[in-house]
């Protein structure tokens, strides 16, 4: 597996990956995070997957060494409206996806330790991160598995009703 820099071409890709997390987890009837829809079927969620391949976001692509994309993440020193922000710099996981293909392979482990290793070089003593902390926490019980320690939790209006989130921080 090789990481690298994404590109503009990448977003449909990415697309992709995200269309395809949103049928696994409405197969476990989890449809809370996402839906039940993919993500390509509204203009929205595409214009912001398309807005992470332009400048001020880092998207970084995983990939076969065949060129096949087994996930995507992209950093950001912007953080979201949400989040309240912390004393001192930081680095923003906006987005964290992998194949359900290549589950449990580490391929969500390698962009983490990838995302790490950027917040490191660019001098930041922080990587922050949230996700969806409805149901039963579970995706909140995966990054703290990754080192990640829960901070603070937030909601957002999702089309309206209520998403609960949690952020997540770790200091490198």
């Amino acid at each position: 597996m090789k990481i690298r820099t994404g590109t503009a071409e990448s977003a449909p890709d990415v697309l992709r990956l995200l269309d395809e997390a949103v049928a696994w987890l409405t197969s476990l009837g989890r449809t809370g995070q996402w839906g039940d829809r993919p993500f390509s079927e509204f203009p929205k969620r595409v214009a912001h997957v398309d807005n992470y391949f332009t400048e001020g976001f880092l998207p970084r692509l995983a990939e076969s060494d065949d060129g096949t994309l087994l996930g995507a993440c992209v950093l950001s020193e912007v953080v979201p409206e949400y989040a309240t922000p912390i004393d001192g710099s930081e680095l923003y996981l906006r987005l964290l996806v992998t194949s359900r293909e290549h589950s449990g392979s580490g391929v969500g482990a390698a962009l983490i330790a990838d995302a790490i290793e950027e917040t490191r070089r660019r001098g930041h003593p922080v990587l922050r991160v949230d996700c969806y902390a409805g149901d039963d926490r579970r995706l909140v019980g995966q990054y703290e598995r990754l080192g990640f320690t829960p901070t603070e939790t937030f909601t957002v209006d999702q089309a309206g009703r209520p998403w609960p989130g949690q952020i997540l921080q770790m200091r490198v």
